[in-house]
C-alpha cells in the first residue's frame, strides 16, 4: 500500500503532475491517493521530501514454500486434426524441464481441449512428468473467459512457483488476464529464464527499444509468470522412456460465463508469403537491398535453398514486405537452420529477433557493422553483386 506522511508533504503537487494514473488528489488540504493507484513507484521516486513510501507485503518464506514446481501452458493449433501442440510450447516443455531440474521439482504440462485424440504420452517424452488434462466441449475453441477461468483454477489447485505461456497471440491475452486476476506480477516477451541461487526465476527481456536487456524477478508472490518468444529455446530431444503421469481436471464451464463466441473462421489471402516463424531457411533484407525491386534476387536465392523471405523493420516501413515477415523486437521471432541477413546493419532490436539462428551469414557493405558480431560467416560487399554468384553457384552444384 501506498503510505502518506502528512508531516512531511508540503503539497508540491509534483506527485499529482508525475502520476501516470491521476491516482493523487487533494481533499481538506491533505494529499490522498484512490483506488487508481497501481504502486509503480513513480511517486515515490519524484518526491523531495520523502513523504511518500510503498509498502509492499512480502510473503513468508513458509508460504512461498508452498508453491512447488513449474507449469506450462500447452497451446494447441486448433486447425491440426486432431490438435497438435503449437511449436513454442514444446520449447516451453524443454527449458521449463531445465528450470524444474534446478529447483529439484517436477515440470507439469496443462493442456485445455475438448478433444480424446491428443497424444499426451508426447509431452512426456518432451520432458512433462506430469499432465493436466481440462477437457470440455466449451474449450474446443480458445476464449478469453473460459480459458481465463480454467488456468485460475488449475493454479489455485496446484500452486506452481512458476507458469510459463508461449507469447503467442492467444498466449499475450490470456497471461495477463490470469496474472490480473490472480494478483501476479508477469515479465513479458522473455528471451531468457533462469534459476538463481535464491530460488527466484530470473526473467529477460529487451527493455527500452531493445537497447538493454532487464533481468527481472518477481518475490512478492507466487507463481512466477512470464510469456516467452517463440523461437528463443530449441526443441527439447524426445525421450519416449520419459512418461508423464495423466491427471485429469474437473471442469465446470457454462456458457453464459464465456461472453464471447466463434461465429465463422475466414482466413484471408493477403498476398503475404508462407509464415517465417516455423522457416527452416530465411534469407532476409534490409535497407542495403535499396529498392523493391530487388527483394526478387532474395525470393530467387530462398526458393533454391527451400526458404523464405524475411526482412528488417526498415523495409516493412518503407512498403516493401509485410509485416508478418519482419524479423526483430517488434516483429517476428525466427529460429532457422539458416539465417542469411543482406544489407542489414544488425541493430539489436533486430538481433532480438534472430540470434536464435543455427547458422547466420551477414552480406554488408560496412565492416563495421553490428550484424557481424553475431554472424557465423561475414561477407563484406554488395549484396546485390553477391546474391546473383552465390544463386549461379547454387545452379552449377545443383546440375
Amino acid at each position: 500500500m501506498l503510505i502518506i506522511d502528512h508531516e512531511r508533504c508540503t503539497l508540491c503537487k509534483l506527485c499529482i503532475r508525475s502520476c501516470p494514473f491521476g491516482a493523487f488528489f487533494i481533499e481538506e488540504n491533505l494529499l490522498e491517493v484512490n483506488e487508481s493507484c497501481t504502486l509503480c513507484g513513480t511517486c515515490t521516486n519524484v518526491c523531495r521530501f520523502n513523504a511518500l513510501h510503498i509498502e509492499r507485503k512480502l510473503a513468508s518464506s513458509e508460504e512461498l514454500a508452498k508453491y512447488k514446481g513449474v507449469m506450462v501452458w500447452i497451446e494447441l493449433d486448433e486447425a491440426a486434426v486432431p490438435p497438435k501442440p503449437k511449436k513454442v510450447s514444446l520449447e516451453l516443455l524443454g527449458k521449463g524441464q531445465l528450470l524444474a531440474k534446478d529447483l529439484g521439482e517436477a515440470l507439469t504440462a496443462v493442456v485445455l481441449t475438448d478433444s480424446e485424440e491428443i497424444n499426451l504420452q508426447m509431452l512426456g517424452s518432451c520432458g512433462a512428468d506430469r499432465v493436466v488434462l481440462c477437457r470440455h466441449e466449451l474449450l474446443k475453441t480458445y476464449s478469453t473467459d473460459g480459458f481465463t477461468s480454467v488456468i485460475c483454477a488449475v493454479i489455485a489447485s496446484n500452486k506452481p512457483a512458476v507458469v510459463l505461456y508461449g507469447a503467442t497471440p492467444h498466449g499475450r491475452d490470456l497471461a495477463p488476464r490470469v496474472a490480473a486476476r490472480l494478483k501476479l506480477g508477469l515479465t513479458a516477451d522473455c528471451t531468457g529464464l533462469e534459476i538463481d541461487d535464491q530460488r527466484q526465476l530470473v526473467q529477460t527481456r529487451p527493455a527500452f527499444g531493445g537497447n538493454i536487456m532487464a533481468s527481472i524477478i518477481t518475490p512478492y508472490n507466487r507463481p512466477q509468470t512470464s510469456t516467452v518468444r517463440p523461437n528463443v529455446f530449441p526443441v527439447p530431444a524426445r525421450d519416449d522412456k520419459h512418461e508423464a503421469l495423466v491427471e485429469n481436471f474437473n471442469v465446470t464451464l457454462t456458457k453464459a460465463a464465456i461472453r464471447t463466441r466463434v461465429v465463422e473462421k475466414n482466413y484471408l489471402d493477403d498476398g503475404c508469403e508462407e509464415s517465417i516463424e516455423n522457416a527452416r531457411v530465411l534469407v532476409a533484407a534490409g535497407r542495403g537491398c535499396q529498392k523493391a525491386s530487388n527483394l526478387d534476387l532474395l525470393r530467387h536465392l530462398a526458393g533454391q535453398l527451400g526458404g523464405g523471405l524475411a526482412g528488417s523493420r526498415a523495409i516493412v516501413e518503407q512498403g516493401w514486405i509485410p509485416h508478418t515477415q519482419q524479423v526483430g523486437q517488434s516483429g517476428t521471432t525466427v529460429g532457422p537452420e539458416l539465417y542469411i541477413a543482406a544489407g542489414i546493419s544488425g541493430d539489436i532490436q533486430h538481433q532480438v529477433g534472430m540470434s536464435s539462428s543455427k547458422t547466420i551469414i551477414a552480406i554488408n557493405k560496412e565492416p563495421e557493422a553490428a550484424i557481424f558480431k553475431l554472424a557465423d560467416l561475414g561477407v563484406v560487399g554488395d549484396a546485390l553483386e553477391i546474391l546473383p554468384k552465390l544463386s549461379k553457384l547454387i545452379d552449377q552444384e545443383a546440375d
